[in-house]
């Protein structure tokens, strides 16, 4: 192999890596892909020197059977054959060119193509990719496979090949578990081969490239805990071998959290987002050869990461709120102090159980960078508040987060983000309020959510953001609708309520019905007519915003018997209009249980109520 042939091989070899390796921004404006096609010309001249595939490779099973036909995509185990003597060399190294070439059309959108080289360089190393020689570029191809098809979206077989991987890699650990070769070594002379130390590098970053693009396959097929514990993992396994750029990384961890979050796993999603905010810290102080954004993109890129892990910490908060806030309500949505009290007591209980809990739990880093993780941590609570003053820390957290996440998103050009984040703001303030136990400071607290969700109303065009329109509708409705409520209840314990109460629950009234009819209103046709049959999407907020509206009428203070007649009137016709709709559609009742039976004993008191106000009118 000391011919000059061998040495020109080698050379050409190298000269297409390089080109291989020339980012697409450096190439010509009209030939992005300049660079790669002179890498394939490369490649293809090297294929053509080393020859044909060795003869006993007619034995194995033909590219195009593709899945299933042989044992290397069902994850089987494999038998150890060493790559030994010409023919087997040869085959392997004929399965680096095609590899390459796999990449190369793939990386230049000929997907087809790259599919063919890929499993060309699977069938020529089927018998011995178990061997330390074959190993890594086995895993590697069957990973770019697993991609392609993920592409295509065809996930099952992309699970299939990446789970070969695993299982191959799995196997390889655990029967031989010296470092295997580098792909490009076959390819170099024997002074130039890697260290071990560089080639299980090299290889432990394969398998956790194997791993990352699991996740995502079990995320697209919506097994979500499996999805996961493969990205927990990847995670994990990317700041153990220090192979991560801290942009993606942070951003990573912190989309991780919010499965925690949904899962009540209020521990978990504190350290990945604490890990998230440790790691985004880096940003800058080090460089990774994963580093992919071009430098002039990476201001503008980091605080779009900032203001996205802003976020995930803002539904960490306010979830964690919102679930203390279901524990300790009774049946009206108001706090139950023996529901209060029997939390209290469980509270030693997980406090407890907290070290326990915390090595069961998976645990990013080691040393200094794991006691930076643990210093954010103890910062925030991860128990469900019990009081308000435990509840004002989570709110003020979240709040802080609210305030930076709205630096990069702003109304002008992140219309629905902003929003978004607002409505998360008022949620904040809203399940606060049920925290507070001083009726005036929690009309306060509602009369801020207004404040701030009034102005995006004015801002938006309804016909483009109507969706967007009615949820803030119903909201601010709901706000005014709370303010009235504890106006009235403060109003109850007064012997006298003087005319400037009166005036404001009647004000709080006008502007809650003012915001609930705009509701309704939106979900009128073109022709203004109220719909038959209500979207299964909107018949809930209808329901209800029908329901308060009928309150809202029977709650209006006013001394003209003939105006509250009218307003009685009012307000049975909307308690009737829910209890007819769910009679013309059963469906409906599942959805407002409550008011429905409410309603159903309006319509039956009502008119004996209204009658005996005409009688009294009529002697008056």
């Amino acid at each position: 192999m000391a011919n000059p042939p061998w040495a020109e091989i080698r050379e050409k070899f190298q000269a297409a890596l390089a080109l291989s390796r020339v980012e697409l921004h450096k190439n010509p404006e009209k030939e992005p892909y300049k660079s790669k096609y002179g890498a394939r010309a490369l490649l293809e001249e090297v294929k053509a020197l080393l020859g044909p595939a060795p003869e006993d490779e007619d034995e194995r099973p033909p590219a195009e059977d593709g899945l299933g036909a042989g044992d290397h995509a069902l994850g089987l185990p494999a038998e150890v054959v060493e790559a030994e003597g010409p023919i087997a060399q040869g085959a392997v190294r004929l399965a680096v060119i095609e590899f390459h070439l796999g990449v190369n059309h793939i990386d230049t959108e000929e997907l087809s193509a790259g599919e063919e080289h890929l499993v060309k360089c699977l069938r020529l190393l089927r018998k011995y990719r178990l061997s330390q020689d074959c190993v890594s570029l086995y895993i590697q191809a069957q990973n770019n496979l697993g991609i392609l098809w993920s592409e295509r979206e065809e996930i099952e077989t992309a699970q299939a090949y990446l789970e070969s991987s695993e299982a191959l890699y799995n196997q390889y650990m655990k029967e031989i578990g010296s470092p295997p070769l580098d792909p490009t070594e076959h390819f170099l002379p024997e002074e130039e081969k890697l260290a071990e130390q560089e080639r299980s590098k090299r290889f432990e970053k394969v398998y956790t490239h194997n791993l990352y693009y699991l996740a995502q396959v079990y995320q697209h097929m919506e097994m979500f805990e499996k999805a996961a514990h493969y990205c927990h993992s990847t995670l994990k396994r990317q700041l153990e071998h220090n192979a991560y750029h801290p942009l993606e990384w942070a951003i990573n961890a912190a989309t991780l959290s919010q499965f925690y979050i949904n899962k009540l796993c209020f521990m978990e999603a504190r350290h990945c987002l604490s890990a998230a905010n440790v790691i985004f810290g880096q940003t800058g102080k080090i460089s990774t050869e994963d580093t992919t954004e071009a430098e002039g993109d990476v201001p503008e890129l980091y605080h779009q990461r900032k203001g996205e892990i802003a976020r995930c910490w803002i539904k960490y908060c306010l979830t964690l709120l919102q679930n203390a806030q279901l524990s300790m309500q009774d049946n009206i949505g108001e706090l139950d102090l023996d529901k209060q009290s029997e939390l209290r007591a469980l509270r030693k209980k997980e406090l407890d159980e907290e070290e326990r809990v915390r090595k069961k739990a998976v645990q990013f880093g080691t040393g200094e960078l794991c006691d930076a993780i643990s210093a954010v941590e103890e910062k925030v609570s991860y128990l469900r508040p019990l009081d308000f003053e435990e509840a004002r820390e989570l709110f003020l957290l979240g709040q802080h987060y609210v305030f930076e996440a709205k630096e990069f998103f702003q109304i002008d050009g992140y219309v629905t983000d902003h929003i978004e984040v607002v409505q998360d703001h008022s949620a904040l303030f809203k399940v606060l309020a049920f925290f507070e136990t001083d009726m005036e400071r929690r009309c306060k607290m509602h009369k801020r959510r207004i404040a701030m969700l009034e102005p995006l109303i004015v801002d938006l065009n309804p016909q483009y953001y109507l969706l967007v329109n009615r949820q803030i509708q119903f909201e601010i409705a709901h706000a005014y609708y709370d303010m009235m409520d504890l106006k009235v209840a403060i109003a109850d314990k007064l012997r006298d309520p003087d005319s400037h109460i009166v005036k404001k629950i009647n004000n709080l009234n006008k502007s809650a019905l003012k915001y609930y009819q705009l509701f309704l209103d939106s979900l009128r046709d073109p022709n203004k007519v109220f719909p038959e049959h209500i979207g299964e999407d909107v018949l809930r907020p209808a329901m209800l915003a029908k329901f308060r509206v009928a309150r809202l009428y029977g709650k209006i203070i006013t001394a003209d018997p003939k105006k509250e007649l009218e307003n009685l009137a009012t307000s049975l016709e909307h308690y009737k209009f829910i209890v007819d709709y769910c009679e013309k559609h059963p469906e409906a009742a599942q959805e407002i249980e409550v008011e429905l039976e409410l309603s159903k004993e309006m319509v039956s008191l009502l008119p004996t109520k209204m009658e005996r106000f005409r009688t009294k009118m009529a002697l008056t």
